[in-house]
């Protein structure tokens, strides 16, 4: 039998089991299957060896080639029988093999080589059998690890049945703990030669690698560890190393799932079996290979691999390193990804090792040499790398090794990072910092925060002590030598130790008390004034800590100075000079001391530096699109506050705009969900500032939370109120707000006591917030509000006035009018209500504040929004403000200048002004106070009247006018409801009493309230239109004139405060009436083109984009003079006109005229707010319909030629930016035929040079642009001789040739690179010959002008006659007219 066995070959031929020859072949059927097998399973039951019985082995091999057929039970029958079998022979060849007859242990070699060769048929058979209870009631979890029955039809419903009580996974274990013990045979006294043995080796560790190519099984944790222990076996106790490390390389390269399992596998042999060397020749045959950019797979698999073995077994990777390091240059960035990865598994196994402690230079080397390499790859040509760099450098931050250095180099380049172009890098750089901070270990001494002044305190000081002492050590220095006395050095050693031993446990009190202290409650600590809420007693506290701690670090001193004086009283000159030298010692080991404490506060500083320097550029990233990004902003900012760093606070404010920002889920790279911005934002704000502190009482928290909530309003720009009150009305929305907090904000407001001015007036704008989620908060407390906002202390602050007004206004409600609705939610007061009395009060409460105009545009706000009919009040007011500006005052009163007006008068005479309102005033009746001051000048007095009375009676009537138009389209809403109203209430009526006449007069009526609403719209427009402004009974039309007198005579009326609210209040009258807009629009027009008032001219810029809005077509005749704003020398008139122009260009209030090259300008003005806001504009620009493209030509004419035109590299950078927006295939293809033309009409090079760029900025994808360029070339090869030009063209082809497919010839891109050079020769030749023949036209008038010089020279001088001055002046005149003719 062992004659025909032979194993090698029978595994060769079993690799095409269609073709397996078995001399006795069974056809095997359902029926007979069972038989057969209980035959076989009885004789093997009987004795092991008849498996060399050929009818035996040969019925077990004829199942397992028809295996697909074979029921479950009798699958496993079949292999309990083999595997009972196999197990008995082990057994009996291990007990043979004490034996000394080396006869008796070969003989078991067949059986043996037999049991192996069906076991290992058998895994492989069992694939292609499967279960239907597996297939059915389990669900595969990947497509993957199906294993199909091999798609037999000849299976019946009997056998599925039976079938589905086996599952080969479960036999799994057992058969590999067979295959485990198998390998314990002494294989070198049953196999002689080595191919023999090596291939009953392979017959057992093949199943093994096979079961592993299943990623089902290998997540397993059982199988995986018996599929190890097989391998590892062999290759420790059977010379299988180099089959498995075949087979373990082509396992990485083709099944991608295997890659760490077999990582574990390799630290698992060198842990375990202590064989290291064949995860050292995998890691040398990996570092030989190269991987192209192309491939994908391969190195992905390779990098899972190299990872997880650093993980598992730093060690030998650390050994191999060296050669592994070439894939750092690899193509394929997953490689270079990988060893990022294992550099950082490196530091972090080197820098937790004993090492550190034993042999620290070389580990220090070592570490230094890989934090190089780590960061060396931040310059990485892909960003997926630079990223990974980043990340594995958070991962180190955790190490309890602080390396101070390379964490300041890490800090460095983490800093640099956050101007990538790639976001992902950017977002991990800001995560790097983020986490250098959170673990900084500067905290041993005083704590964690990071404040940049107290640390440079501690610097200065630790400096200035160290230089005290090195003074004194270099005097006791001096005296030594000078007594030059023998010292007991055991004494001095002794003194030395006690010494260190005190400072020692006095620096460990430091560090515990500096632990003690929260970072939580430290941040609290602000300077706040004695006038504001006590709110933190902790403070005190906090101060008598730190008070102590630098009692501590002071101790040493005075200790040393005790034993000074000591050593001066002693009479023992020996014991002195001992005393005197140990304190010598002591001084330098204490220098020693307060020199590395220096250096720690160096590099303390360092890193505040850094941190403090990278703020600025991770507020930009707040406003980035990526939303991973921005989170990770946030998080910045909020642990810098938390961290004490200086200028924390202004990226908290920034973050407050990302309020408006809408929340959708999203899911970053590495899988986990991120959270919406708002909710991220709000989660900040509520841990810094809202949230309770622990260990606090509840009356504290209180106190602390509204402190911190009026604290957000300090300073604030309008920007960031508004943010901040769509904030605080979210966080009132979802119940954040204790109704305490709310009291205690009252409670600061009504506060009877003096508190600083901002204090109370963030409270009631807290409580303005909190009303627009809740009106409750102010409507119980209305008469609170007329009491202290409206009454003495609102007089005597009108900031403080205007807030309460803005909270009055709240009243109304806030529910959004929606669009097409009649729905009118407000809430009207009766005009009788104490609240308007308090607000006329405060309006007509006499003051000479500028801070009075925006407290009356509040109030007069406030009366329209809650008032049932506000003109009344509006007349009163408007009457008894012009009686006060129109009083005769027979002195200037020069002492009621206003403190804000240094240079303006503020009384100034008035004669000139009353012949422009005498018109209107007379008739007015005498009741309104408008005298008619014509009188006076009849006389020849002078009226004087105060300047700012005026300017407060100008305000409100423009004020007033605008409001009332709204106030009108409020009435028009209302009588549509009203009417509404009353025609659904016919139609209920006339439906009840007949439907079908019903249907009829519906339609009818459907007709008549259209033509009703139509009515009202136009009655409304005609008041709007005629009567306010030319009504007979209209006051405002009283001072129309007015207000066109005084803005068109600015020499006289000079006084600032009067001319901008006098412009203020037309450019408001001009939106009323289209009569009154189109008289006087040009007058608005000077002023923006005249005043020299930088305030004036942004008023008017924003009033003319109201007036767009209300007449478009008056403005856009005009648009040219709004586009001059953007030339305006200062910042704010152009940021207004700037977004002005976006708003009416981009809701097509105008037109785009060609002055679209105005805006362009913008995108290379030196202010980045500026250009920032034109790059938006075209941004938003490119989405309309070609609007970009239909204006390119006009915006490359004005930017290029011209009294408009650029500097060329500002001319090139705007080009860029806007060919970025032509996307289109066939815009490209007329650009390209426009532009060639432009060449024909332009004569001036830089045109040339433009024209050329502009070409070369398209993207030439397709063959028709390359067409349109070539049919072009007349137009341009006169111009090729222009080097510039040439180079453009040249760049041109390139771009051509890259975009060209690969299967169309070059001959024609060839032929135009030719004749683009033959024409360039051509013309500087041509230019060559222009300049010599310009060169000899010179030298032929040089030679004319001396050979007529020589003429000269030669004629003799005529004899001077006598002058006479007539006739001289006479033949001037004739050769004057000589000239003309």
């Amino acid at each position: 039998m062992s004659a025909t066995f032979e194993l090698q070959d029978e595994l060769q031929s079993l690799q095409d089991i269609s073709s397996y020859d078995i001399p006795n072949e069974h056809d095997i059927h359902d029926a007979e299957a069972g038989p057969l097998l209980q035959h076989a399973v009885n004789r093997i039951a009987h004795s092991s060896d008849f498996i060399t019985d050929m009818e035996i082995f040969d019925i077990f091999r004829s199942l397992l080639k028809h295996a697909d057929a074979v029921p479950g039970p009798l699958m496993s029958k079949l292999l309990d029988s083999i595997a009972s079998g196999f197990n008995a022979q082990i057994d009996a060849a291990v007990r043979d093999s004490r034996e000394e007859d080396q006869q008796i242990v070969m003989a078991h070699r067949t059986p043996l080589e037999m049991y192996a060769f069906l076991l290992n048929w058998f895994v492989s058979a069992a694939e292609r059998v499967k279960s239907a209870g597996e297939d059915d009631t389990t669900p595969q979890p990947q497509p993957k690890s199906r294993r199909g029955r091999g798609g037999k039809a000849g299976t019946s419903r009997a056998a599925v049945k039976k079938v589905e009580a086996w599952t080969w996974m479960d036999q799994i274990p057992a058969t590999l703990e067979l295959f485990s013990k198998a390998m314990k045979l002494k294989t070198h006294r049953i196999w002689m030669t080595s191919p023999e043995r090596d291939a009953f080796i392979t017959c057992l560790t093949r199943p093994a690698y096979h079961i592993a190519e299943r990623e089902q099984y290998i997540k397993d944790a059982t199988i995986k560890m018996n599929i190890y222990k097989v391998i590892c076996v062999a290759v420790k106790n059977h010379g299988h190393a180099l089959a498995a490390q075949i087979s373990i390389m082509q396992s990485l390269q083709y099944y991608e799932h295997l890659s760490e399992p077999m990582a574990e596998l390799l630290s698992f042999l060198a842990k375990d079996f202590d064989h290291a060397q064949l995860g050292d020749e995998i890691l040398r045959e990996i570092a030989g290979k190269a991987f192209s950019a192309q491939d994908t797979k391969g190195p992905r698999a390779f990098s899972r691999f190299l990872i997880k073995f650093s993980e598992e077994s730093p060690r030998s990777v650390l050994k191999q390193i060296s050669l592994l390091l070439g894939h750092l240059d690899s193509e394929s960035y997953p490689m270079r990804m990988a060893l990022v990865e294992v550099l950082g598994s490196l530091i972090r196994e080197l820098s937790s090792s004993e090492d550190m402690s034993t042999d620290s230079t070389q580990t220090h080397k070592q570490l230094t040499g890989l934090f190089e390499l780590l960061t060396s790859r931040t310059l990485d040509l892909s960003s997926y790398v630079r990223s990974k760099v980043l990340s594995t450098l958070s991962k180190l931050c955790d190490l309890r090794v602080p390396f101070p250095k390379q964490r300041l180099n890490i800090t460095r380049h983490a800093v640099a990072m956050l101007e990538d172009k790639a976001s992902t890098v950017r977002k991990s750089a800001v995560a790097l910092l983020t986490k250098l901070m959170m673990t900084h270990p500067w905290g041993l001494m005083h704590g964690g925060p990071l404040n940049l002044e107290k640390w440079e305190g501690y610097y200065q000081e630790v400096k200035g002590k160290l230089a005290k002492l090195e003074d004194a050590v270099g005097k006791a220095v001096e005296r030594d030598e000078e007594e030059g006395e023998e010292v007991d050095e055991n004494e001095n050693g002794e003194d030395e130790e006690d010494e260190e031993e005190e400072e020692e446990e006095e620096e460990e009190t430091e560090v515990d008390d500096g632990d003690g202290d929260s970072v939580n409650n430290r941040k609290k600590k602000k300077k706040c004034d004695d006038e504001e809420m006590d709110v933190d007693e902790q403070n005190d506290a906090d101060k008598d800590t730190n008070m102590a701690k630098d009692d501590e670090s002071s101790r040493p001193p005075k200790k040393r100075k005790g034993k000074k004086k000591a050593r001066k009283s002693t009479v023992n000159l020996a014991a002195m000079t001992s005393e005197q030298e140990a304190l010598a010692a002591l001084e330098s080991n204490e220098a020693l001391h307060l020199r590395l404490r220096k250096k720690y506060y160096a590099e303390a500083l360092n890193f505040i530096k850094m941190i403090g320097g990278s703020m600025e550029m991770v507020t930009q990233l707040l406003g980035s699109t990526n939303k991973a990004e921005v989170l990770e902003s946030m998080e910045f900012f909020r642990v810098t506050n938390v961290y004490e760093f200086e200028g924390s606070e202004v990226g908290i404010k920034r973050m407050l705009h990302l309020i408006w920002s809408k929340d959708n889920n999203q899911t970053s790279e590495d899988g986990k969900e991120l959270k919406g911005v708002r909710s991220r934002l709000l989660e900040c704000y509520r841990n810094l500032y809202f949230d309770p502190l622990p260990d606090m009482e509840p009356k504290q928290q209180v106190n602390r939370i509204a402190k911190n909530m009026i604290e957000l309003t300090y300073d604030a720009t309008l920007a960031e109120l508004t943010s901040l009150e769509e904030m605080m009305k979210i966080m009132m929305e979802e119940d954040h707000i204790h109704h305490d907090i709310v009291n205690k904000l009252w409670q600061v407001y009504s506060s009877p006591k003096a508190l600083p001015a901002s204090q109370r007036r963030g409270a009631i704008i807290i409580l303005g917030m909190f009303a627009l989620a809740k009106r409750s908060i102010v409507s119980e407390k209305v008469d609170v509000l007329l009491k202290v906002g409206l009454g003495p202390l609102g007089k005597a602050d009108l900031t403080l006035a205007r807030y309460t007004c803005v909270a009055l206004q709240r009243l109304n409600g806030s529910a959004k009018k929606v669009k097409g609705s009649l729905l009118n939610k407000t809430l009207r007061m009766e005009m009788d209500n104490p609240v308007f009395r308090k607000l006329q009060d405060a309006i007509e409460h006499p003051c000479s504040s500028k801070e009075w105009f925006g407290m009356a545009e509040q109030a007069i706000n406030t009366i329209y929004a809650l008032g049932e009919h506000p003109d009344d009040l509006c007349n009163e007011l408007i009457k008894n403000l012009t009686r006060r500006a129109f009083t005769r005052r027979p002195q200037p009163q020069a002492t009621e200048e206003p403190p804000e007006k240094e240079n303006d008068p503020d009384a100034m005479e008035e004669d000139s002004e009353p012949p422009a309102s005498a018109g209107p005033t007379s008739h007015a009746p005498a009741s309104q106070g408008i005298s008619a001051t014509q009188e006076s000048q009849t006389t020849g007095e002078r009226d004087i009247g105060d300047v700012f009375h005026l300017s407060q009676l100008l305000f409100v009537i423009g004020h007033v006018a605008i409001k009332h138009i709204v106030f009108l389209e409020l009435v028009e809403r209302e009588w549509k409801r009203q009417k509404d109203e009353k025609e659904l209430a016919e139609k209920l009526v006339a439906g009840m009493n007949s439907p079908d006449k019903a249907s009829k007069e519906t339609e009818e009526l459907d007709q008549v309230a259209g033509n009703a609403e139509d009515e009202i719209g136009e009655r409304i427009a005609a008041v709007r239109e005629t009567e306010l402004l030319y009504g007979p009974q209209s006051l405002l039309a009283l001072y129309g004139p007015i207000l066109v007198h005084v803005c068109g005579s600015p020499h006289k009326f000079k006084n600032r405060t009067l001319r901008a609210a006098a412009t203020l209040s037309f450019a408001k009258f001009l939106c009323v009436s289209s009569q009154f807009c189109d008289q006087h629009h040009h007058l608005l027009f000077k002023i923006l083109e005249t005043s020299k008032d930088p305030s004036i001219r942004s008023n008017i810029v924003i009033a003319l984009g109201d007036v767009a809005v209300s007449f478009s077509n008056i403005i856009d005749e005009n648009s040219n003079e709004l586009y001059k704003g953007l030339s305006d020398d200062d910042l704010v008139v152009k940021k207004n006109t700037l977004m002005v122009l976006t708003h009416l260009i981009l809701n097509g209030m105008i037109k785009v005229k060609g002055q679209l090259g105005e805006m362009a300008k913008c995108l290379e003005d030196e202010e980045p707010r500026i250009s920032d806001l034109a790059k938006l504009f075209f941004t938003e620009l490119s989405t309309k319909d070609n609007a970009i493209y239909n204006n390119l030509p006009d915006v490359i004419s004005h930017l290029s030629s011209g009294d408009h035109a650029v500097e060329e590299e500002a001319f090139q950078n705007t080009m860029r930016y806007i060919f970025s927006f032509i996307e289109k295939e066939k815009q490209a293809e007329n650009i390209v035929e426009k532009l060639c033309q432009r060449f024909r009409l332009s004569e001036d090079p830089r045109q040339w040079r433009d024209i050329a760029f502009c070409l070369s900025l398209l993207p030439f994808k397709s063959e028709r642009s390359v067409k349109k360029l070539i049919e072009g070339l007349q137009f341009y090869r006169d111009k090729l001789h222009e080097k510039e030009v040439f180079d453009r063209f040249s760049d041109i082809l390139t771009k051509a040739r890259s975009n060209k497919s690969a299967n169309k010839p070059d001959t024609e891109l060839n032929e135009f690179e030719s004749i683009l050079e033959e024409h360039r020769r051509q013309g500087q030749e041509d230019q060559a010959f222009e300049k010599r023949v310009e060169g000899k036209k010179a030298a032929a008038k040089k030679k004319a002008t001396r050979r007529s010089a020589r003429k000269k020279a030669q004629e003799p001088e005529p004899e001077p006659k006598p002058s006479n001055p007539r006739r001289r002046a006479q033949i001037r005149d004739e050769d004057e007219d000589d000239m003309y003719i």
